[in-house]
């Protein structure tokens, strides 16, 4: 993936299924956050929402909130005005100013003083605000971009962070993996940023292996850190392990399960087939009452495990049992809130019966389906007008129809119609949620908790 200024360079699954998770993303003027140790590339990911965002010909505004002065934060952040304080001799735009009709990027936005806090879920929920000694008020247009490498959750639970910011920059939240966790992409990106330096310069088998053997804390910015500082100082052009730092030089390939398995953030994912029919083994029935007690409860792993009679602990124990069997190399990547959950569109290429209100009946194809709608190709132009629609279609994996009364949202003349559910029947709607649940953990989502 090329960006302006930057590129994406890597093999490995899980960025690949990061990267979807992005252009998906994108598209929604929601907050994102994006979580991720020191040096994963975190800013990589946000330039890349805005990028593929509708604002990406709009500015872009980087700020990290950590390398500001804190009595600075709040005037550089949201403006001043001549007088405000010692020094202001000219009114000065804050950084949301600057940003109207585009992106701010705050990173780490885990170092903003409480106060401030406050100020910034204001701005977020749409309120006006005043410069720093102004008394005019300031409205902007901002798509809001934050990363953090703590743990914000853990920041609410002792007070250092206020919940209710925290859920407002969740809306979306994206999980830039580590680099040991994605061992694939070292000898890539170590023969790119040694082209990018040293175009002469080849990397040995024996460093690349070196390479791969290391755990590396600092990331993909450690990484390239030793890659321009060991194209410096090779001979005959070639990277031997001689020519890397000792610890990485003298590591040696870890052969323990526990490296080779990457620690997970709470889901599970699931292929997919359809669920074990009632009756198969203990194991098979046992899946199905956790895989439903999750949709029941929109991913919630509190409310599954109390609903199932057993504690967080021992759910998530068997949710990361359940994650080697199904798919060993797969991580959570991103999270949803429940609003956006809702509205989650997974793919579904099915034909769809449709008899409407004023006696037409045809055969639409579907597109992509959420809990609240289904998009359809093929709808006759007669049709359109009809204030009714009666649906039928089956979803791969779930055994009976899903039938329901819905309405028009939105049409085309060349057949495209967003349909809305009006009323479906609590069969196929808890099968529809399942399903959709389903998808959402394949492509790496959990929920927010």
């Amino acid at each position: 993936m090329d960006l302006p200024g930057a590129q994406a360079v890597f093999r490995s699954e899980s960025m690949r299924r990061l990267l979807q998770m992005v252009e998906r993303v994108a598209h929604h003027n929601a907050a994102v956050l994006i979580i991720g140790e020191t040096g994963t590339g975190k800013e990589l990911i946000a330039r890349a929402l805005h990028f593929h965002s509708l604002r990406g010909d709009q500015p872009w505004i980087d700020v990290n909130c950590g390398a500001l002065p804190e009595h600075l934060v709040e005037s550089e952040l949201f403006g001043y005005e001549k007088g405000a304080f010692s020094g202001a001799d000219n009114p000065k735009p804050g950084f949301f100013e600057l940003a109207s009709k585009g992106t701010l990027f705050l990173d780490e936005v885990g170092e903003l003083e409480p106060k401030l806090q406050v100020k910034l879920l204001r701005v977020l929920d749409g309120v006006p605000y005043y410069r720093l000694g102004g008394t005019k008020k300031v409205v902007v247009d901002v798509r809001l971009i934050a990363a953090t490498n703590q743990e914000l959750d853990k920041s609410v639970k002792e007070g250092r962070f206020r919940g209710d910011l925290y859920h407002r920059l969740s809306q979306f939240q994206l999980r830039v993996p580590p680099l040991r966790e994605r061992k694939e992409d070292i000898g890539l990106l170590a023969e790119y940023f040694l082209a990018a330096n040293y175009p002469e310069v080849e990397l040995s088998p024996a460093a690349a292996a070196a390479l791969e053997a290391y755990h590396w804390p600092g990331n993909v910015r450690e990484l390239r850190n030793v890659m321009v500082r060991a194209g410096a100082l090779c001979s005959n052009h070639v990277v031997l392990p001689s020519d890397l730092p000792a610890e990485i030089e003298l590591s040696e390939p870890q052969l323990s399960r526990a490296a080779t398995v990457p620690p997970r953030i709470g889901s599970i994912p699931f292929s997919a087939s359809p669920m074990p029919p009632s009756g198969g083994g203990l194991r098979d029935i046992k899946k199905q009452r956790i895989l439903e007690a999750l949709a029941r409860h929109s991913g919630h792993q509190g409310l599954a495990s109390e609903e199932l009679g057993i504690s967080r602990r021992t759910l998530s124990r068997q949710l990361k049992h359940m994650r080697e069997e199904s798919h060993p190399g797969s991580d959570s990547l991103g999270v949803l809130s429940q609003r956006q959950q809702n509205y989650f569109r997974s793919t579904l290429e099915v034909p769809v019966k449709v008899k409407t209100s004023d006696g037409h009946e045809f055969t639409a194809e579907a597109t992509n389906v959420s809990l609240g709608g289904i998009a359809l190709n093929k709808v006759p132009l007669e049709a359109q007008n009809a204030l009714t629609f009666y649906l039928n279609f089956k979803v791969p994996g779930i055994e009976t129809l899903v039938q329901a009364e819905s309405e028009i949202a939105w049409c085309s003349r060349d057949g495209h119609a967003g349909i809305k559910f009006l009323k479906i029947d609590e069969g196929s709607a808890a099968d529809l949620k399942r399903w959709i649940l389903q998808k959402q953990l394949e492509e790496g989502w959990t929920s927010l908790k």
